[in-house]
């Protein structure tokens, strides 16, 4: 990959780049698919991809294509410096600087005996163990991959990766009754544990099979929602995209732009980005824009530290940059075992899965509770029906009443329970 990118990156110049960057990836995936507790498919996707980044006087030419060929490269390039010739200037436009080159190599190899076998075995898990369970969709695959990047200051990354992955859609089903479709999985580096006890995989089956007779809320009202780790768009996700990246802050719709140094939130909370975390498994080594990822503390005790911008966003707006991976998300682990937290919560809801609009500029969130369980009087009682909850997500963070001691990876982020208060909960 590296003498692709190599390639590539000398024929912009060629072309009449001021500075250039390519991004070339050779990758393999090999997939099992399970429809009705049947293997109905095995399959190999091969995929390759080059992206190319000129800069002309300060105007920009993107091209991507999928063949890594002389003569395909050739045309991309002339394309690339083409769009760049005609381009609008922004003097926000760059590459990453030359700081530290480096290879990374954390490929372990491919089992597909083992892949195959603990597919079957969580099927016969499932089975034996969750007979209440439908199986809708499974898949499961290992996927390997070579990454390059190079730019015209001298920049060179190099990545050799793999990981097996697997995701499942069920629901409970008792005669005619069932309960609304959940979807869970995880990324793994290897085989040696069964699948069905990847992150809290085993217990959204089995809240499944207790969602079968669901409780309507009988009226509105306003208390606590524990959000567990399975739901982490409703509130991590949503942070990233609203109020730290690129985006929001060009816009200057982040609530947050004028924020750093300030408290955001309660001093429980420390969101981060970790990429390095030894339980990540989808560490990417370096940004998309070229530079090696850290970690970075995005809140730390209830202040906002770091945006998650990208050279051009910092650039573009005046603040710092932050090169790390906005996926691979951290929320540092609190001091309340999750029994104490339900224990504190006189009604409110246990959060597994949310359903609704992206929240506006103000962080208003409005939508609906699914796969979720009412908390009454510091217990766990029943099942519900799909309910409307809405709360202001900035309000909320202010509000944190606990984050547990315990969290959960399913090998892309590490997430602890977290209690907030001030939900509006509409019953019927």
């Amino acid at each position: 990959m590296k003498d692709i990118a190599q390639y590539a990156l000398e024929q912009l110049k060629k072309a009449g780049a001021d500075k250039a960057s390519c991004r070339a990836t050779k990758g393999r995936k090999d997939e099992f698919n399970i429809e009705a507790n049947q293997f109905t498919l095995l399959r190999t996707v091969f995929t390759d991809d080059l992206h190319l980044k000129a800069l002309v006087g300060g105007r920009k030419g993107v091209t991507i294509i999928n063949k890594l060929d002389r003569s395909s490269i050739d045309e991309a390039v002339k394309s690339c410096v083409a769009l760049a010739k005609s381009a609008e200037p922004d003097s926000a436009e760059d590459i990453s600087p030359l700081l530290e080159n480096k290879d990374f190599n954390t490929y372990s190899g491919s089992d597909m005996e083992g892949l195959f076998s603990r597919s079957k075995e969580y099927l016969q898990q499932v089975r034996d163990e969750l007979p209440k369970i439908m199986i809708e969709g499974f898949s499961s695959s290992y996927s390997s991959g070579e990454t390059a990047y190079v730019n015209s200051n001298g920049v060179c990354f190099t990545a050799k990766n793999d990981y097996y992955h697997f995701n499942s859609m069920f629901v409970g089903k008792e005669g005619e009754k069932g309960s609304s479709f959940n979807y869970s999985g995880a990324y793994l580096k290897d085989m040696s544990k069964p699948l069905i006890n990847a992150g809290m995989h085993r217990q959204l089956l089995e809240e499944a099979e207790k969602s079968i007779h669901t409780r309507m809320v009988e009226e509105k009202f306003t208390g606590k929602i524990i959000v567990t780790p399975a739901c982490s768009d409703v509130l991590w996700n949503t942070l990233m995209q609203n109020f730290l990246g690129d985006r929001c802050l060009i816009e200057g719709t982040s609530r947050w732009k004028d924020s750093l140094g300030q408290t955001v939130a309660d001093k429980k909370l420390t969101f981060r980005a970790t990429p390095h975390n030894t339980l990540i498994v989808t560490d990417p080594h370096f940004t998309a824009d070229g530079f090696l990822v850290h970690d970075v503390d995005f809140i730390k005790d209830g202040v906002l530290k770091s945006f998650a911008l990208s050279l051009y966003g910092a650039n573009k707006t005046g603040k710092p940059h932050a090169p790390t991976s906005n996926y691979n998300i951290e929320v540092a682990t609190g001091d309340t075992p999750l029994a104490e937290m339900l224990k504190g919560v006189d009604r409110g809801i246990l959060l597994n899965r949310f359903s609704g609009g992206s929240p506006g500029a103000s962080g208003d969130i409005s939508g609906v509770a699914k796969n979720s369980f009412l908390i009454e009087n510091g217990q766990v009682t029943d099942a519900l029906q799909e309910t409307m909850i809405s709360f202001n997500i900035l309000e909320s963070l202010k509000n944190i009443t606990a984050i547990s001691k315990e969290a959960v990876t399913e090998g892309v982020t590490v997430l602890p329970w977290c209690c907030l208060d001030g939900v509006t909960v509409s019953g019927k």
